[in-house]
């Protein structure tokens, strides 16, 4: 199955060379691209593809604003969105997960890292670049920061919690199975589950509980 990609950047240089890294790729496949956000959120509900790539600076719709959008709380269907950027300012992290991102990758990250958390978005896993999610992790783990999961924690069963660690360590789901032992559909379920009991809506969401609510090991 090829992966149908939306790109979206306002630099059309940006976008031949995302492009020329992505259809490298066998199994990768560049849908369209758009210039600007108002644009991207046009090309994405008409096409419908399997990921979307967007940037954060862009005309008339910042690639916050087009995450909402398209995966946000309360989109129906909602898309797999990872937010491309050559900033990783905290603000835009927060904003870009908030608004139901699936991957947040810097621009510098190499082409694996790209083709990689592409290949992550569309098979339901996640992926933000590591210096990210170090910085993340500082960040929401720092004294004075969110208070302790309390009664949250409870609703979780000790191998949920387990997953939900994993996740936030950015481990894709057949990681967690090898690392847990157990099978690729009963990390599937899991993750069901304890989306249901968070009340979150991707893996995304289930990191960033787990790190405001200090559950990660080392937190």
């Amino acid at each position: 199955m090829t992966i149908k990609v939306l790109l979206a950047d306002d630099q059309a240089m940006i976008r031949s060379g995302l492009r020329l890294i992505l259809e490298d790729q066998p199994d990768i496949n560049v849908l369209a691209e758009a210039a600007d956000g108002v644009e991207a959120i046009a090309q994405a509900r008409r096409l419908r593809p399997d990921v979307c790539l967007v940037d954060i600076r862009m005309p008339r719709l910042d690639g916050i604003e087009v995450t909402r959008a398209l995966a946000g709380p309360g989109v129906p269907n909602p898309m797999r969105v990872i937010v491309v950027t050559t900033f990783d300012l905290d603000e835009y992290v927060y904003g870009a997960l908030r608004g139901g991102a699936v991957g947040f990758i810097l621009k510098d990250a190499g082409p694996a890292l790209l083709v990689e958390a592409v290949r992550a978005a569309d098979n339901g896993d996640a992926l933000i670049s590591p210096s990210i999610t170090l910085r993340l992790l500082r960040h929401l783990t720092a004294p004075g920061g969110p208070a302790s999961a309390g009664n949250s924690v409870r609703l979780l069963s000790d191998r949920e919690i387990d997953v939900v660690r994993a996740v936030a360590r950015g481990c894709t789901s057949q990681e967690i199975a090898a690392q847990l032992f157990i099978s690729l559909s009963t990390v599937k379920s899991h993750l069901s589950t304890i989306q249901t009991k968070l009340g979150v809506r991707n893996r995304v969401q289930i990191a960033a509980w787990a790190w405001e609510n200090r559950v990660v090991e080392g937190a």
